[in-house]
């Protein structure tokens, strides 16, 4: 069967041509890429600029974890250094006091002294033994050491 329609007024591939090649086509209308490129920008920015502020705030808990550890650390080396006449207990509550600039842990708590005695010894802070051996302050309103 031989084609009525002129080969020149004829796409050989219609769908690949960049304008309608009919009256009853979809309009086929050029994009802008400039506009395109645009959008993408944007999105992509929005995007890595959410992904950045996450993992910012991943890294500040990180610092603030670090920062919790080595205050252990060095509470931790200053009762060490202090008079311990017992084996202390991990998860148990000691209390340090200050006396003549050395420090001492112990049992008794400040209101389990006398009012004299409880002023004579000075109290620090109130302290639980961790299972890795490093010391957490209970009362975090008190001064670390005077």
């Amino acid at each position: 069967m031989i084609n009525p329609i002129d080969k020149d007024k004829v796409a050989e591939n219609p769908g690949l041509i960049a304008y309608p090649h009919t009256v009853g086509s979809v309009v086929i209308k050029p994009e802008d890429v400039g506009k395109l490129k645009s959008r993408a920008l944007a999105a992509m920015h929005q995007q890595t600029a959410m992904h950045l502020l996450q993992i910012q705030k991943q890294v500040e808990l990180l610092v603030s974890q670090a920062n919790e550890i080595k205050k252990r650390i060095e509470i931790s080396e200053k009762i060490y250094t202090a008079t311990i006449s017992f084996e202390p207990l991990v998860g148990h509550v000691y209390h340090l006091y200050n006396k003549a600039n050395e420090y001492k842990l112990m049992m008794i708590s400040p209101d389990e002294w006398g009012r004299e005695r409880a002023h004579e010894l000075g109290y620090v802070n109130t302290v639980r033994l961790l299972s890795d051996h490093t010391w957490e302050i209970i009362n975090a309103d008190s001064p670390l050491f005077v």
